[in-house]
């Protein structure tokens, strides 16, 4: 189990990513929303799709959710 952030801002392509606690992109966001702590990253992406339609999964700490 881990907790889950997604970044606030989005990237140039429109996606808000979904990072693990600890991870070095989650730690250069300036704003980022709790959402829990999941066994996995797709618990957390399915999450961030209720506030952000366009979340996807960070290349470096979620890379089984990374599709874009």
């Amino acid at each position: 189990m881990a907790d889950y952030y997604v970044n606030d801002r989005a990237q140039d392509n429109g996606d808000h990513e979904v990072h693990e606690d600890g991870c070095y992109w989650l730690g250069l966001a300036k704003s980022t929303t709790y959402l829990g702590n999941f066994s996995s990253c797709h618990g957390a992406v399915r999450k961030a799709k209720t506030i952000y339609r366009q979340s996807n999964g960070c290349k470096h700490c979620s890379l089984p959710c990374h599709t874009t």
